[in-house]
C-alpha cells in the first residue's frame, strides 16, 4: 500500500514570476490576478518549520489510524488516482504564493469515511474523505476548487497565524522574546499539532483561501465557474444533513458565492489559456 505521493514543484520563488510569464508566451493572456491582502504578520511569532513539522506529525498519525482501520485507499484506488492527477496539475503553480512550498514534500491521500471533509495541513499534506467525493458527486473541476482552497490555507499560513493569535497578547510578547531559542514557542507549536485539523479560520482567511484557490485551479486548467457550483452543493448539503465536518470550519453562504462570482472573470483568461495549452 502506497500512502504518499510526492509531487515536483516549479522553481518559482516570487509572485513577480507571474508577470514574467505574461510576456514569455503569446498564449498567456494579460494577467488579472485575484486581489488578496498581505499574509498576516502574526504568523511570524511562531516558526514556520515548527508548525510544518506539527502538520507532518498529525498527518502521519491520521494515516496510521486510517490504515489500521483499513480505511486508507491503496495507490491503485481510482478516486485516489483521480485526486493525484488533479494535484499534479495544481502543485506547479503554488511557488509564487509561498517560497517555502518548493521544499515541501507534498502528499495526497484518500480516507474512507462518510464525512464531507478535506484539508491541507501545513507543509503540503492533503487528504480527502470519500464522503465529500461521493455524497456531493464532485466533478473534477469542483474537486480542484476544494483542493485549491485547502492548499491556499497552507500556502498563506493561516494555521500558523491563528496559532500565534490564540496565544494572546501577553503570550505573544513572551514568544517574541524567545524566538532565537524557541523555548515556549517550540512547546506551543508541538502541542498545536493536535489542533491543526480543528482550527476555525476567520472570514477573511476563508475569502483569501477561496480567491487564491480559484486562481490556482484556473491556472491548472479547471473551470473557475465550478467554485460557485461547489458552494451551492455545500449549501444544499448543509440543509439536508447536520454537522457536516467541512462546513463546521468552512461555512457556506451567499456572500461567499457572490465574492467568487465577482472574481471568476479575473481568472477566466488563465483557465482558457491553460485549456489551449
Amino acid at each position: 500500500m502506497c500512502s504518499r505521493c510526492e509531487l515536483p514543484i516549479g522553481p518559482w520563488h516570487a509572485r513577480r514570476a507571474f508577470l514574467a510569464l505574461a510576456g514569455a508566451a503569446a498564449v498567456t493572456p494579460a494577467l488579472a490576478q485575484v486581489e488578496v491582502g498581505k499574509a498576516s504578520a502574526a504568523r511570524n511569532l511562531v516558526p514556520a518549520d515548527t508548525v510544518e513539522q506539527a502538520g507532518v506529525q498529525q498527518y502521519d498519525q491520521l494515516l496510521q489510524q486510517a490504515k489500521a482501520k483499513g480505511a486508507l485507499a491503496p495507490a491503485g484506488h481510482p478516486q485516489l488516482q483521480r485526486l493525484r492527477t488533479i494535484s499534479a496539475r495544481l502543485i506547479p503553480f503554488v511557488g509564487p504564493w509561498n517560497p517555502r512550498a518548493a521544499q515541501w514534500k507534498w502528499q495526497i491521500n484518500l480516507i474512507g469515511s462518510p464525512q464531507i471533509n478535506a484539508f491541507c495541513l501545513p507543509g503540503g499534506k492533503i487528504a480527502f474523505y470519500t464522503g465529500i467525493l461521493d455524497q456531493l458527486k464532485l466533478s473534477d473541476d469542483e474537486v480542484a476548487m476544494v483542493m485549491g482552497h485547502e492548499t491556499a490555507h497552507a500556502l498563506r499560513e493561516h494555521a500558523r497565524a491563528r496559532l500565534a493569535k490564540s496565544a494572546g497578547t501577553g503570550a505573544a510578547l513572551s514568544i517574541t522574546a524567545q524566538l532565537l531559542g524557541l523555548g515556549q514557542v517550540g512547546d506551543m507549536a508541538a502541542r498545536a499539532g493536535t489542533q491543526l485539523l480543528s482550527l476555525k479560520f476567520s472570514r477573511g482567511d476563508e475569502t483569501d483561501a477561496d480567491l487564491v484557490g480559484l486562481e490556482l485551479a484556473a491556472r491548472a486548467g479547471y473551470d473557475p465557474r465550478a467554485s460557485v457550483s461547489l458552494w451551492q452543493k455545500m449549501a444544499a448539503a448543509s440543509k439536508n444533513q447536520g454537522g457536516l465536518s467541512f462546513l463546521s470550519t468552512h461555512p457556506s453562504g451567499t456572500d461567499r458565492i457572490r465574492i467568487l462570482e465577482a472574481n471568476i472573470g479575473k481568472v477566466d483568461g488563465l483557465y482558457r489559456a491553460a485549456k489551449r495549452g
